[in-house]
């Protein structure tokens, strides 16, 4: 390696796009040959290394490659409308896939940033569809928290979450593999549904014939009453067998909107109390949190109700999450751009590679939990509005009503309410964390 780095330079390509001017992985140089090394989606990265030996002559030549790499120190230097031109640039440059993958990212990152949704709704649309960009990456990118505030993003995730030529299928095959774990006998009852069906519309084809020559009489005729029961028997069974087949259909389409309203949840951000920031999804088997929504008066006097049972509530590893309503503001990392991810690390220390490394060690699991205790401060309260809200919707439940929502220890809603929550009622339902009963919520 030591040799080799004479004449070789080390590039990395993330799919969060990393905008930091001070990471060297941010640079794009021609490339001679490739490796590929793909990580689960649930670290949310991908690093493509590649060694390259770069001639001076090539150094002066604009590619599309250059363009993105030029496009990311403009906006470190916090020249927006700069780095969106040289974004745009290299898509007119015959990107390879990645390349225009990378381009049409970071250009929805940069309408982003100027509140241009739709803009960036556009990019990210294309990108999805003709050059194979995960929807998770849109989910977990800090950079685009003000984008998933906008109405234009609960438009882009629907447009995903049905699929489609025009948006692609990846997100929604993500969604069934969920579904067909959470019903795991769906498909079988489907096949049967299909199956039977047929065969009682092959009897039913068989049974019409014989059904007019009933009608008609003569002495070969076949009996009237019991032709048309059959061909009624047939008949009902096959209505029944579709409506059940449709109703299938239509509980899959409510737990895949269900399973992505918990998608989006899971990466909400909070802040602990010792001002980390972490995603919710990175709570998970650690707390279980209670969602409080609504006036800041209804809210506080929840919270205060609360600190009455604080002890036992520990116990069963409740944490308060108080959201009150119209206290949107921009977040921190959003204001500061891609730039700025050198300022906004000390705020965001846990979001990314380094923290799930972390995370993965039982000395880093300890130190979160040590760090995790009874209340914790919303990021992007504009996000954590719109999630309510569609869940509001989803319950039939006004939206901006005061509510209260109780999440699972692995991330799923439990039970919500209108109102605020009898905190008794919470202390004797919950079991703590230690016994039997939470291991089997995990």
């Amino acid at each position: 390696m030591a040799a080799c780095a004479l004449n070789q330079r080390l590039i990395c390509f993330s799919n969060s796009y990393s905008r930091t001017p001070t990471n060297p992985c941010s640079t794009w140089l021609p490339r001679t040959k490739t490796i590929v090394f793909s990580i689960p989606r649930n670290k949310g990265r991908l690093s493509l290394t590649s060694w390259t030996s770069q001639s001076s002559s090539e150094a002066n030549t604009q590619t599309a490659e250059s363009c993105v790499s030029l496009g990311l120190s403009l906006f470190s230097k916090g020249r927006v409308k700069d780095a969106l031109v040289q974004f745009e640039t290299a898509l007119d440059l015959d990107p390879t896939p990645r390349e225009a993958q990378a381009a049409l990212y970071n250009k929805a990152c940069c309408h982003a940033y100027l509140r241009e949704g739709k803009k960036a709704a556009d990019c990210l649309r294309t990108a999805l569809a003709e050059y194979n960009l995960k929807f998770g990456t849109i989910l977990n990118d800090p950079d685009l928290a003000s984008f998933r505030a906008l109405p234009e993003f609960k438009e882009l995730q629907e447009e995903a979450r049905l699929g489609g030529e025009d948006i692609g299928y990846g997100f929604r095959r993500d969604l069934k593999l969920i579904s067909e774990v959470q019903a795991p006998f769906r498909g079988v009852r489907r096949f049967f549904y299909v199956a039977f069906s047929a065969a009682a519309g092959i009897s039913l084809l068989f049974t019409i014939p014989r059904l007019f020559r009933a009608i008609k009489g003569g002495g070969d005729a076949p009996d009237l009453w019991e032709t048309a029961g059959n061909a009624a028997i047939n008949l009902g069974g096959i209505i029944v067998l579709v409506a059940l087949f449709l109703w299938d259909n239509k509980k899959e389409e409510e737990q895949l909107a269900q399973i992505t309203r918990d998608e989006t949840l899971s990466r909400l951000p909070l802040r602990l109390s010792t001002n980390r920031v972490v995603e919710l999804v990175q709570l998970r088997d650690t707390v279980r949190p209670v969602i409080l929504a609504g006036e800041k008066e209804i809210v506080s006097l929840a919270m205060q109700k609360a600190e009455r049972f604080r002890t036992e509530l520990l116990r069963r590893g409740v944490l308060l999450v108080p959201v009150i309503w119209g206290e949107s503001r921009v977040p921190e990392v959003e204001k500061k751009g891609f730039g700025g991810r050198q300022k906004a690390a000390a705020s965001l220390p846990s979001i990314g590679e380094d923290f799930e490394k972390r995370t993965q060690s039982v000395i880093a699991k300890s130190k979160l939990k040590a760090e995790i205790r009874f209340r914790a401060e919303v990021v992007s309260p504009a996000e954590w509005e719109r999630w309510i809200r569609d869940q509001q919707k989803s319950e039939g439940v006004a939206p901006g009503e005061d509510v209260y929502i109780i999440l699972r220890l692995d991330g799923r809603v439990r039970r919500s309410g209108k109102g605020m929550p009898d905190w008794l009622q919470i202390v004797n339902e919950l079991p703590p964390m230690e016994a039997f009963l939470s291991k089997l919520e995990r």
